[in-house]
């Protein structure tokens, strides 16, 4: 029973460190410089920046983290959190997280094709559905540390797929693989219909 629930928890991603308890007041003076890039309510309005509004905090908290140990390199943040302690960062986390996200619009034309990858995967390619760790209103699992999706920007999204395929997006740690794994299985036209579907996704 003790190896079944361990084998649960690693899955899952619920073991390791504790983080601190972020305080969401406390996050949104230390988020003041953020909002230059992702929007003082984490909805940046740039789509080559990503919205942080709704995002789950551990998952914030990793990225941040990644950053500034140098295992996700965004050269727009270098030397932005060098400063910032895990208070600061579980701070921040919990302030974008208590944040409503807003929602773009998809593509008419590319909804069809979009919405049978994120929902469906290609059981020929062995592409698995997005729905398996986004769920399927692109919601995320805050407490797995997998990210919210729905309503991110297309172009945001399409890059990141896109880095991940071409190795780019490959020195930042955790589930950084699994991502190379399946963006290795998408082509453009498949990584523009699934990021636009996301954008619109609500």
């Amino acid at each position: 029973m003790n190896k079944v629930l361990a084998t649960l928890l690693l899955g899952l991603g619920l073991t390791g460190a504790a983080h601190a308890a972020g305080d969401a007041t406390a996050g949104q003076a230390k988020a003041a410089v953020c909002g230059a890039c992702h929007g003082a309510d984490g909805n940046s309005a740039a789509p080559n920046f990503p919205k942080l509004a709704g995002q789950g905090e551990r998952y914030l908290i990793k990225q941040m983290q990644d950053v500034k140990e140098g295992r996700r390199a965004i050269v727009e943040m270098t030397g932005l959190l060098d400063n910032l302690s895990e208070q600061d960062f579980a701070d921040i986390a919990a302030y974008f997280a208590s944040q409503n996200g807003s929602i773009g619009a998809a593509d008419p034309a590319l909804v069809k094709r979009g919405e049978e990858i994120f929902r469906g995967g290609n059981l020929e390619t062995g592409l698995p559905a997005c729905t398996g760790c986004h769920a399927p209103n692109g919601v995320g699992n805050a407490p797995a540390g997998f990210p919210k999706l729905n309503g991110q920007h297309a172009a945001y999204t399409a890059k990141q797929l896109t880095d991940f395929r071409e190795g780019d997006r490959n020195n930042d740690a955790g589930d950084a693989g699994i991502m190379r794994t399946i963006a290795a299985k998408l082509s453009n036209k498949d990584i523009a219909a699934v990021s636009s579907y996301i954008q619109g996704l609500h």
